[in-house]
């Protein structure tokens, strides 16, 4: 399977509106969204979560694009996205949230997503019946782009999509996660030394490119 770029960019906790507040969490599902706007990218919507302007208390844990997903909010912790209140068994406190950006090539996202949720769902061995929409918690239409006037026939076929790439065969990583770790340090210790940001800059590259060869999350 083709990996995605996976960036971890989590908001404060002092992030207004509680939109992080901290509950922990296990998850039992991953629950899929749109983000209803039809020009913004992933990097758009991680930033309008600590936006001053925003004074809404919905956020969400991952949100992904045709170019990379970023992980806004813990997978062990709650966020407010199912629109069905603070409920121990709700899907604000029992779900990941996966919110699908609109813009550019959405095809391209698409796949990307139907990627991601197949590898979330291998690492908890899980299958493609834990997947529910926006509208199973509390009749929202969304994700609004699988609708389709009410037949849902996009979230059936997105889900077929996520089970044949569950199917599929995982590549291994071309670099364990221990050897990365330690060639990383050695990076680091490179980016301490110097105070040339361009030099810096390219230490932090190399960084990101050991750690996607040993399927890291790649750090911003």
């Amino acid at each position: 399977m083709r990996k995605v770029n996976y960036r971890i960019d989590h908001i404060p906790k002092t992030t207004g509106n509680n939109r992080r507040p901290g509950y922990s969490m296990e998850a039992t599902t991953i629950t899929i969204h749109n983000t209803g706007n039809p020009s913004s990218t992933a990097a758009n919507e991680r930033a309008w979560l600590t936006n001053p302007s925003n004074e809404r208390t919905a956020s969400y844990h991952i949100v992904i694009d045709e170019r990379e997903a970023i992980e806004c909010i813990p997978l062990t912790e709650n966020a407010w996205h199912a629109g069905d209140g603070s409920g121990v068994k709700s899907g604000n406190r029992t779900s990941i949230s996966v919110e699908i950006c609109e813009s550019g090539n959405f095809d391209k996202t698409l796949d990307n997503a139907a990627e991601l949720i197949a590898k979330l769902l291998r690492e908890r061995g899980w299958g493609v019946d834990r997947l529910r929409r926006h509208f199973d918690w509390s009749g929202k239409i969304c994700p609004r782009l699988m609708y389709d006037g009410g037949t849902w026939a996009g979230w059936e076929a997105f889900k077929k999509k996520v089970a044949a790439k569950l199917a599929a065969k995982e590549e291994k990583p071309m670099l364990k996660p221990e050897d990365a770790e330690k060639i990383i340090a050695f990076l680091g210790a490179g980016y301490k030394a110097t105070e040339s940001k361009e030099a810096r800059d390219e230490f932090h590259r190399l960084a990101n490119e050991v750690r996607k060869a040993a399927g890291l999350p790649v750090q911003s």
